[in-house]
């Protein structure tokens, strides 16, 4: 049986109580914090023209800028949003940047079928296990290819989600995903100048899984070989099968998604182990005036990323270029204290510059990357002292694990850039339920509403 045949037959099956409590659980979490980046990014100065670019206007689903669009227009902008600001959660092994995809193709597919809160969680549950089983079947191959995982195995994840909340029976779910992957794409080129495309590739991904669900729904038939065949996605963008039916196998009995990590900083990933070697630095005493030097561990599957060229990733080309240079955010926190989505918001500083100008990297060895997200520092100060951090692994998986209050605290941040306060402790407040909601009318209101309308207390009352 294909990997295409075996995820339609998990899809079609599976049922929200056979997904285990800790992964439902786990689920919400993520869904409430991939919602709140989103509600922050769409008021970003690089992001208010999008709705208008991606015709978002009028339709059944709703929209994070306020509003709403037709399904395949609202799933394409809120993957664009959440994805924009890097503050959205991955998966590590895999390098799979779940929420982008998940959250906005499980929310334009229920709503356009006017399902429940728990119909939407269950096809979020089932977009995020299938695009990780894709990810791991060859982790951090198709990044060493030029190519987004996250967009590669997105449209498949998104149109299993979408054709099982149709309602479509398990072979016409396997051409919506033989569809889906013959549409996927996605590529890294960005990272030549950082251009903000990357932002887009799990919109498209979220909207070609909603269009190949309606497609497959019409009786177009897509290729049950699509990800195992010899000219499917996995040789095509991975060079490789690696071990997809292993992976795929194990679907419905071993769950990944609690095992995604929240980002606790609006920049790539692989950065963040960095950061917080740079807080445990400063903790130490370390002060930016203070920095002779700075040498960098790094993984050989982060380099092209966040090191390569490093001329660029010490000064980057605009704030948004920033947040794939190590050594820009390592300077941003050393200079200002924080990372945070305003560091990015504004021109690169010349005094993070300078700092990080004196920031070197090499070769890290050993390195367990993708399992694990390491970072080790060595400063040398001006007076002539060396210290150094080492991080294992990166903050917010579940093996080093952050509290929800800290994830509904980022939360409220986020949401607040867009909504007012008044709103969003309901908004947060749903989320958490969501599993409860026979229907997702209150929720939608919410998201849509603009940025400018206050909301009156009476309106809250019944929420």
């Amino acid at each position: 049986m294909t990997a295409a045949r075996v995820i339609a037959g998990f899809a079609a099956d599976l049922r929200l109580d056979d997904v285990p409590l800790a992964v439902r659980e786990a689920a919400c979490l993520h869904l409430i914090d991939s919602i709140g980046v989103g509600l922050a990014s769409s008021v970003g100065e690089g992001q208010r023209g999008w709705p208008a670019a991606m015709r978002a206007g009028g339709g059944i689903a709703t929209c994070l800028s306020g509003g709403q669009a037709g399904p395949n227009e609202a799933a394409m902008l809120n993957g664009a949003l959440i994805h924009a600001l890097e503050y959205d959660d991955t998966h590590t092994a895999s390098v799979i940047h779940g929420s982008a995809v998940a959250a906005p193709v499980a929310l334009a597919a229920a709503e356009a079928e006017q399902a429940s809160g728990a119909d939407l969680l269950l096809n979020y549950v089932i977009a995020w296990e299938v695009m990780i089983r894709i990810g791991l079947a060859a982790p951090g191959i198709f990044q060493a290819r030029g190519f987004q995982v996250t967009a590669i195995a997105g449209a498949i994840g998104a149109a299993a989600a979408a054709a099982r909340q149709r309602g479509l029976p398990a072979e016409s779910i396997s051409h919506a995903i033989g569809i889906a992957g013959s549409q996927a794409s996605g590529l890294l080129a960005f990272l030549e100048d950082g251009s903000s495309v990357k932002a887009l590739n799990p919109g498209w991904a979220a909207q070609t899984g909603i269009m190949a669900a309606s497609l497959a729904a019409s009786g177009m038939t897509g290729p049950a070989g699509v990800l195992d065949g010899p000219m499917g996605v996995m040789q095509v963008f991975a060079g490789q099968v690696g071990d997809l039916s292993e992976q795929t196998a194990k679907l419905g009995h071993r769950w990944h998604l609690p095992d995604a990590a929240f980002k606790l900083y609006p920049c790539c990933h692989y950065i963040h182990p960095f950061l917080e070697a740079t807080e445990q630095l400063m903790a130490q005493g370390v002060r930016a005036h203070q920095v002779h030097s700075i040498t960098v561990d790094v993984a050989a599957g982060q380099v092209p990323l966040i090191c390569e060229p490093w001329t660029r990733r010490q000064a980057p080309s605009s704030g948004y270029d920033g947040k794939w240079g190590l050594a820009y955010c390592i300077a941003l926190m050393l200079q200002t204290g924080k990372v945070d989505v305003a560091s990015f918001e504004t021109t690169p500083n010349d005094a993070v510059i300078a700092l990080a100008r004196r920031i070197d990297w090499r070769l890290m060895k050993n390195a367990k990357f993708p399992q694990v997200f390491p970072a080790h520092m060595v400063v040398k100060t001006a007076e002539g002292a060396s210290l150094s951090a080492t991080i294992e692994d990166v903050r917010g998986t579940s093996k080093r694990p952050v509290g929800t209050d800290r994830i509904e605290t980022k939360f409220m941040q986020n949401a607040l850039r867009r909504l007012p306060e008044g709103t969003c402790r309901p908004l947060l407040a749903m989320l958490t339920n969501i599993c409860d909601a026979p229907d997702l009318s209150a929720l939608s209101t919410l998201l849509r509403m603009p940025i400018e309308q206050k909301p009156s207390a009476s309106s809250h009352a019944n929420l």
